[in-house]
């Protein structure tokens, strides 16, 4: 590993612990020729996920985009944003774990909504009005009847 301060290609690792609920590795190095200390961190090299759109276009997968459409959805409601971080995790590491490459929008939808409607049943029905493009008010009727149902 080369030192950022003088360039040296040579450290010894001085302390490796997880970071990141084990997602990764942080290791504490030291320069063998300035002795100066830095940190390093090592992560598992993922596949790229593509994203297919409803119009069929593809795009590599986002999870900040994730995390911004279900902020928009707990907007004034009592979600902490770490909970959502979790789910987009979930979410990201279930499609990273399965054999597909190319995951369909309908699919990333509805892992999302079933982890809403546990965690605010209101920022469920908000992201799935969205995502379901609710035509009129029968099909959100719909949708809430469905909710009051599964209780």
């Amino acid at each position: 590993m080369k030192c950022p301060f003088c360039g040296y290609n040579e450290s010894k690792v001085i302390d490796s612990r997880p970071a990141e609920e084990g997602a990764t590795i942080r290791r504490r190095r030291e320069c063998l020729a300035c002795q100066k200390r830095f940190t390093t961190y090592e992560i598992i090299e993922r596949m790229p996920l593509v994203v297919v759109k409803r119009d069929g276009s593809r795009q590599t997968f986002d999870k900040v985009k994730l995390i911004n459409g279900m902020v928009r959805a707990c907007e004034k409601r009592p979600v902490a944003l770490t909970t959502l971080e979790k789910i987009a995790d979930e979410i990201e590491q279930e499609l990273q774990s399965g054999l597909e490459r190319e995951v369909k929008t309908v699919d990333i939808g509805e892992m999302v909504m079933s982890r809403l409607k546990a965690v605010d049943e209101v920022a469920y029905v908000r992201f799935a009005s969205v995502y379901r493009s609710f035509k009129d008010i029968n099909t959100f009727m719909d949708e809430l009847t469905k909710l009051l149902t599964e209780k």
